[in-house]
């Protein structure tokens, strides 16, 4: 410090701060772990907070059991009943110890469940799976995202070129060429994964006042076919990249829907939005950009509408209760080794939709936050 410049005094910890400060260093103590294991007060706490922290070391190793279920169709294979573990082992061609490896794991998972005779069946996870055939697309896709982030201290620091993650999704890429046969994977991934939550966003959207839906970055056209299904009044607008339009034109012609939806390809980065729709919806699209595309997309969204036009907004959320890890952590390194977008909270895009000059913002309930959120508006 020279002499002209001004001293500051010192921050003055909080109670709040000294006490963190306090608790951390003891909980750091090796003696007080032991002592905290032992003693019948803490010990049910000290348990929980060393399994905690074994499963954030052991993660990977639960998801490529996973993985490995998935990849060998493992669930399917019990979707009739349980079976022997050596009948298993011949099903899935491999070592009978080996299999017994992983059906011993799978089973600690909660996805499989021993039965007393020593055969093994499903359990509720592994039939949710069943269920869900989007989790397992998902489950694949993850090798992209376990060789983005082998190294996450460098994507940290360092910003590549590029990844395996931008290149599945050519849009997180400004200004790069989308081909036609480079959208079939990641188009697909969506449509699988979209059917999840086109159920649970239609139910809070209210559009039984409206007349016309348009569902900018639409992909094939899952979310519309189910809005087409449930309101037959409206009239159903499809905007993605032409390829993807392409696409879904394809689909709502193979469902029947082909004179209902108008599919326009193009891009909201660079085209104007076609008007007309009085209401648009924006599913799992907002998360992908970062602020300065999307603060241009609601703007472009606010003149397209029509007074008392409708947006909404859906997708999961950063800070949604009892899903913390979803938002921050699984979307938060997601979306940064894509290289484009980020988690926001149910806040921070009600702001961006005040900022855009949009009114009447609310937050409306879905049946599973953890997967979609919901935030509607209105032009005024």
């Amino acid at each position: 410090m020279t002499e002209t410049e001004p001293r500051t005094a010192p921050r003055r910890r909080g109670w709040r701060e000294r006490w963190l400060t306090f608790r951390n260093g003891t909980v750091a103590s090796p003696a007080f772990q032991r002592w905290a294991a032992g003693f019948p007060l803490t010990r049910g706490i000290a348990r929980r907070n060393t399994r905690a922290l074994f499963d954030l070391c052991a993660g990977f190793v639960y998801a490529q059991v996973l993985f490995a279920c998935v990849r060998l169709e493992l669930f399917r294979l019990l979707e009739t009943g349980p079976l022997a573990p050596e009948a298993i082992a011949r099903r899935l061609d491999l070592p009978s110890e080996r299999a017994l490896t992983l059906l011993k794991a799978a089973a600690s998972l909660d996805l499989l469940t021993r039965l007393p005779d020593g055969r093994f069946g499903l359990a509720d996870l592994g039939a949710a799976m069943i269920g869900n055939p989007s989790i397992s697309a998902m489950v694949e896709h993850h090798a992209m995202l376990y060789a983005d982030l082998a190294d996450p201290v460098a994507l940290l620091r360092e910003k590549p070129d590029r990844t395996r993650l931008s290149g599945y999704w050519p849009y997180a890429e400004s200004g790069a060429p989308v081909a036609p046969d480079s959208v079939a994977a990641y188009s697909g991934l969506m449509a699988a994964s979209q059917a999840m939550i086109a159920g649970d966003v239609l139910d809070a959207l209210p559009l039984s006042d409206r007349a016309c839906l348009m569902d900018i970055g639409g992909g094939e056209g899952v979310f519309l076919s189910e809005a087409a299904r449930r309101h037959s009044h409206l009239s159903l607008r499809l905007l993605d990249l032409p390829p993807v339009a392409e696409r879904a034109r394809d689909r709502f012609e193979s469902a029947g829907l082909g004179a209902r939806v108008t599919c326009h390809g193009s891009s909201f980065r660079d085209d104007a939005l076609p008007e007309g729709a009085d209401a648009i919806s924006l599913v799992r699209v907002v998360h992908d950009h970062d602020d300065t595309v999307i603060e241009s997309l609601l703007r472009a969204v606010h003149a397209a509408l029509p007074p008392g036009g409708l947006i909404a907004i859906a997708e999961p959320m950063a800070g949604t209760p009892a899903a913390e890890p979803i938002g921050d952590a699984y979307f938060g390194f997601y979306l940064m080794a894509m290289g484009s977008g980020r988690p926001r909270t149910a806040a921070e895009l009600s702001a961006m939709l005040a900022s855009a000059g949009f009114s009447d913002i609310r937050e409306r309930r879905t049946r599973r936050p953890l997967l979609a959120r919901l935030i509607t508006a209105k032009r005024a």
